[in-house]
């Protein structure tokens, strides 16, 4: 009982916070303390989303499109560069100062090398966001693989099993919380990955349509589709919290016990 009220608590507590700042800057809004041109209300922006809604869904299928196959290819080449820095000691100690350094080059600064090389369609995106995605996903298996019991992995090897068969009974098993973990902000890297390369050029797409209101000073509409961005963004990570639950149903018996 006590702790449905503490969950209630908390969440009438976050509803409240987001209460409050919406209101806070109708506020603003209605005393013009910042011209409605540079800041739109929230009852301006939500107008412009349900006006430029099915342009808004239209734009929303490519980018979309671009982080799921960004994001795919990201996880697939994460697990691969995990598993190959797991096994190998000297693999390990040439790859992962790459991966840091991967992550220190502003995506903003590649994305024009990315369209420069690879042209406006989707291929400097996908690359974009894989680029982005599967760091998270390489270190959340790598450290899964590494957090495995060492007591369990030598009972196995003096019972003669294989690397494959230690990997699969025991490593595999152990990593699974920490992939989902590193999924939730592989997901919403994707879709902010997506949009950041559609700034620099492309047909269709959220960013497309962002840079296009931006040059015609349409604030409205642009914060419309942040408001849309965040909520794709949500809703991909509550989409890996319930396919979590779903791949690990003892983690949930776990906290309760």
């Amino acid at each position: 009982m006590i702790k449905r009220l503490q969950n209630i608590t908390t969440k009438i507590s976050s509803y409240i916070a987001i209460a409050g700042i919406i209101i806070i800057w109708q506020l603003i809004s209605i005393m013009e303390i910042i011209p409605r041109y540079m800041l739109p209300s929230p009852v301006d922006v939500i107008r412009a989303f349900i006006l430029d809604f099915p342009l808004l869904m239209h734009h929303s299928k490519t980018t979309l499109l671009e982080a799921f196959f960004g994001l795919s290819i990201g996880i697939l080449l994460g697990f691969i560069v995990a598993v190959v820095m797991d096994r190998f000691h000297f693999a390990y100690k040439a790859i992962y100062p790459v991966l840091i350094i991967t992550q220190t080059v502003p995506t903003v600064a590649i994305a024009p090398l990315l369209v420069l090389w690879l042209g406006y369609g989707m291929a400097p995106k996908i690359t974009l966001i894989v680029i982005v995605t599967f760091f998270p996903i390489t270190i959340g298996l790598l450290d899964g693989f590494m957090s495995a019991e060492h007591d369990a992995i030598k009972l196995l090897k003096s019972m003669n099993a294989s690397e494959g068969q230690i990997f699969k009974h025991i490593k595999l098993p152990s990593s699974i919380s920490h992939f989902f973990a590193s999924l939730r902000i592989s997901v919403s890297y994707s879709v902010v990955g997506a949009v950041i390369s559609e700034w620099l050029g492309g047909f269709d797409g959220l960013g497309v349509y962002m840079t296009r209101v931006k040059k015609s000073y349409s604030f409205d509409k642009m914060f419309a589709v942040i408001l849309l961005i965040s909520f794709i963004s949500l809703l991909l990570m509550k989409g890996v919290a319930v396919l979590q639950k779903i791949s690990m149903p003892w983690a949930g018996k776990e906290k309760n016990l």
